[in-house]
């Protein structure tokens, strides 16, 4: 197996009988590989000795051997891609150049002058590469576990908090109905009451009425008497002493229709239910929104008028600017010159890299616009812990785990953080649009044109305060200038 690996790799994947590509490459119990037409001949033709043996080791074998197919040889897919078609040579080198595996001849003709190198020193730099996604792709993978673990926990909080609202609610509308209740019962009792007191008043009036009506019935019988006397003289006196009785006054009771004795008290529930009425109405509306207003995972607003409301206005920190950067309209501008701008020095300026922070610490969900011309700009987001002096990655933008930047030039984007790159594609515009989260952990980068096109977006836990920084570059040299 051993042998065959060091055959594959210096290039030997001839036939040793045919000396031509292997076909169907076959492999012998001590481990030489054939095209299984070439041994198998070879074999035939020794069969009448009753000895086989191996063209290479001479290895004997009484019985003929089985053949098993190579699987090293078989794993190259096909063998003719792993030989130079115009030179019938095995492709033992690399052109960075174009980017192709090539023979040696070729490095010494149409490859000349191009970068080349041994297909083994290739593959040791792409090993590295592929280490690199490896570890960065193991890192996303914990950074996402903890996330999962995060919005599980996340999930517990939601579902506990939101039962503990609605048990809390339901008991304070039971109150609300039960103090409703008690305060209708109330009522009723008042209203009874008051009842009871105006309808027995009622009754009394009603007997002394009843008793006057009787004594005036009375009266009314005995003057019809008299009425119907015919002897004078008894006529006057009986008159007399009929006319001495007293004759009761009345006053006339005011009448009032049915149903009207107590429309007063029912107008003064009619306006509680209306005061109350009104009052849920509109706190309920204030209850409903502030349900609405609850944000778990907040989500990124979806035009530019959304994000704008998150506005941000930033101003650079003239003491953390590099010596070849001029600030100027109000330190909201900032200029890459050829000459020392003669900077005081001072413990919070970057010393090396062309580089600024902003003033303001970033908290809270942020949203600005970095306008931008030349060769090419570093627009970055950074802890303010960042180191300063020296020319070291843990003070360049995006070469460290304490920032995260885009790189921008006139062709192409580039996301870099924890000096890992990432090819980043969209529409080209020189103006791009930066929004942090800082409490859920979102950093997203946008091409702001007419529209808005996401390049890059950001999961992450930030674990301090944030500051806006750029980077400039001369000309188009990539991130790192």
């Amino acid at each position: 197996m051993e042998q065959q690996r060091a055959e594959l790799q210096t290039g030997k994947l001839s036939c040793p009988i045919c000396l031509d590509l292997l076909k169907e490459p076959v492999t012998t119990s001590c481990g030489h590989s054939y095209c299984r037409t070439c041994i198998s001949n070879h074999w035939d033709a020794e069969k009448d000795n009753y000895i086989y043996t191996c063209p290479q080791c001479r290895e004997k074998f009484i019985r003929k051997p089985d053949l098993k197919k190579s699987t090293i040889f078989a794993a190259a897919e096909d063998i003719k891609e792993m030989i130079c078609s115009r030179h019938d040579e095995v492709m033992k080198m690399f052109c960075r150049t174009d980017q192709q595996c090539i023979c040696i001849f070729c490095s010494m003709e149409e490859h000349k002058d191009h970068n080349t190198v041994s297909a083994a020193v290739e593959r040791t730099e792409k090993q590295r590469e592929l280490q690199e996604s490896l570890a960065d792709i193991y890192k996303n993978i914990q950074d996402r576990e903890k996330d999962v673990e995060l919005l599980k926990e996340k999930e517990k909080t939601i579902n506990l908090s939101a039962d503990q609202t609605v048990e809390h609610s339901e008991q304070m509308f039971t109150e609300l109905i039960r103090l409703l209740h008690i305060r209708s019962s109330e009522l009723e009792k008042e209203v009874r009451s008051k009842q009871q007191t105006e309808v027995s008043a009622v009754r009394a009036l009603q007997e002394k009425l009843e008793q006057e009506i009787s004594e005036l019935k009375k009266r009314d019988a005995e003057l019809q008497q008299l009425s119907h006397t015919e002897d004078h003289i008894q006529f006057v006196l009986s008159y007399s002493s009929l006319s001495a009785l007293s004759v009761s006054t009345h006053s006339s009771i005011i009448h009032r229709g049915p149903g009207s004795c107590f429309e007063e008290v029912t107008a003064a529930v009619l306006e509680l239910r209306e005061h109350l009425h009104k009052v849920l109405m509109e706190d309920w509306t204030k209850v409903c929104h502030t349900v609405e207003r609850v944000d778990v995972l907040p989500l990124e607003p979806k035009t530019r008028a959304g994000f704008l409301k998150y506005s941000q206005e930033i101003t650079l920190d003239p003491n953390t600017a590099h010596r070849y950067l001029r600030l100027s309209e109000g330190n909201r501008k900032v200029t890459l010159m050829e000459e020392d701008q003669l900077h005081p020095d001072h413990p919070d300026r970057f010393t090396e890299w062309v580089q600024v922070l902003s003033r303001e610490s970033l908290t809270g969900r942020c949203y600005w616009e970095v306008e931008w011309r030349g060769g090419g700009v570093c627009v970055s987001i950074t802890y303010k812990s960042i180191s300063r002096a020296g020319r070291g990655e843990e003070c360049f933008f995006g070469a460290n785990n304490k920032s995260w930047m885009l790189f921008c030039s006139p062709k192409s984007y580039t996301f870099i953080h924890n000096n890992i790159e990432s090819p980043v594609s969209g529409p080209q515009s020189s103006r791009i649009g930066v929004y942090v989260d800082h409490t859920a952990g979102i950093l997203s980068f946008y091409s702001v044109s007419e529209t808005m096109t996401l390049l890059h977006r950001v999961i992450t836990t930030f674990t301090e305060p944030l500051h806006a920084g750029v980077s400039l570059c001369i000309v188009n040299r990539g991130p790192g200038c």
